[in-house]
C-alpha cells in the first residue's frame, strides 16, 4: 500500500488491486465506533477491541476471524501473595465470600467485556477503569486483580501474577469486521469483499507451503510419481512432472518435479528426494494457493440472507 500523510495527525492509503477501496489508519477503538455509526464500512482490528466496542450491534459482522497475527487472549491476573495466593481457579476467586460492600475490585481497560463475565459468575465487583500498565494497580492496593491482555505471560509473572482455570475470557488476533447494511446496499462493496477474502485465504493457506522444483531420473513421469506418492510427497493434489530438455532435445531418462511441500516438512522432504536421485533442488515461497470458494464467504452470505 502506498501511505499518504494528509497532515500531522491523518494517514490514508489505497490498494492499488481493489479499485475505489480507501485504507484510514485509526485507533482500534475508533475503527469499531466508526463502524456502528456508519464513518467506515469494514475494518481490521482485534477480536478483543471488537468484542468491546461494538456492544453486540446486530448490524456488525465478522467477515474473517483468523488473519493470523495480533495473537493474544484476556484474562485474570491473580497475586502471588497474600490472601490470593492459594487460589488457582475461578470458583476459589469466587468462594471468598465477594459482596456488594466488599466487592472484587478489577481495574481493566475493557469494561464492557469485565462486567458481562462478572455478572455471568455472579461475583459483586466494581470495574476500574485504566489504561497502560496495569499490572501494578494490585501491588498499590488501587485493585484486587486485573484484566488485560496477554500475550507471552512475562509480564504478569514480572509483576507477581498468575492465571487461573478459567479466568480466561476472550481469545483474539486480527479480524475483519464489516458493516452489514454496506454489505448489502452499498454498490461494489459485496465483490470488493469477496475478493479480499479469497485473497487472505490463499495467502493464509500459502504461509504454510514451499514450492520443491528438482531434477529426478526415471524411467518415465508415471514411475516417478509412483515412488512421489509412495512417499508421501504427492503435493496438494499429485506431483507436476514433465521433460527436461537440453541442447539436444528432451532426455529420456531426466525429468522436471514439482511440489508443494509443509514448511515444518521441508528437509525431511528434502532428504527423502536426494534418496530418490533428485538434484538441483530449488525451494521458493508461495504467495496464494487459491482452492475452493472460501466457506467463509459462504457463510458471510448466509448471514446477510
Amino acid at each position: 500500500m502506498g501511505v499518504r500523510k494528509l497532515n500531522p495527525r491523518q494517514y490514508v492509503a489505497e490498494i492499488p488491486n481493489l479499485p475505489g477501496l480507501e485504507v484510514w489508519f485509526q485507533r482500534a477503538s475508533d475503527c469499531v465506533r466508526k463502524l456502528s455509526y456508519g464513518d467506515i464500512d469494514m475494518a481490521i482490528v482485534g477480536y478483543d477491541m471488537f468484542s468491546e466496542f461494538s456492544a453486540h450491534d446486530d448490524d456488525l459482522v465478522v467477515v474473517h476471524d483468523a488473519l493470523g497475527f495480533g495473537g493474544c487472549h484476556l484474562a485474570l491476573g491473580i497475586p502471588t501473595y497474600g490472601r490470593f495466593a492459594d487460589v488457582n481457579n475461578v470458583e476459589e476467586l469466587k468462594a471468598m465470600g465477594w459482596s456488594d460492600e466488599e466487592p472484587l475490585r478489577v481495574v481493566t481497560g475493557y469494561n464492557n467485556l469485565a462486567a458481562e463475565y462478572f455478572t455471568k459468575l455472579d461475583i459483586p465487583h466494581v470495574i476500574l477503569t485504566a489504561d497502560g500498565a496495569l499490572e501494578a494497580a494490585p501491588k498499590m492496593g488501587c485493585a484486587d486483580i486485573i484484566l488485560d491482555l496477554v500475550s507471552t505471560g512475562t509480564t504478569m509473572r514480572e509483576n507477581n501474577l498468575k492465571e487461573i482455570v478459567g479466568g480466561n475470557v476472550l481469545d483474539s488476533q486480527g479480524v475483519l469486521v464489516a458493516s452489514k447494511k454496506a454489505l448489502q446496499q452499498r454498490p461494489g462493496m459485496l465483490d470488493t469483499v469477496h475478493e479480499m477474502i479469497e485473497r487472505l485465504e490463499a495467502h493464509l493457506t500459502a504461509k504454510n507451503f514451499f514450492t520443491i522444483e528438482c531434477n529426478m531420473r526415471g524411467d518415465s513421469e508415471v514411475q516417478i510419481a509412483q515412488k512421489l506418492i509412495e512417499a508421501g510427497l504427492g503435493g496438494l493434489e499429485g506431483p507436476t512432472i514433465s521433460p527436461v530438455f537440453s541442447t539436444g532435445g528432451a532426455s529420456r531418462n531426466t525429468f522436471a518435479v514439482t511440489i508443494a511441500v509443509r514448511k515444518v516438512t521441508l528437509y525431511s522432504t528434502i532428504k527423502e528426494i536426494r534418496k530418490m536421485g533428485g538434484s538441483g533442488v530449488l525451494v521458493s515461497d508461495l504467495v496464494y494457493i487459491f482452492e475452493e470458494d472460501p466457506w467463509r464467504w459462504k457463510e458471510l452470505q448466509k448471514q446477510l440472507k
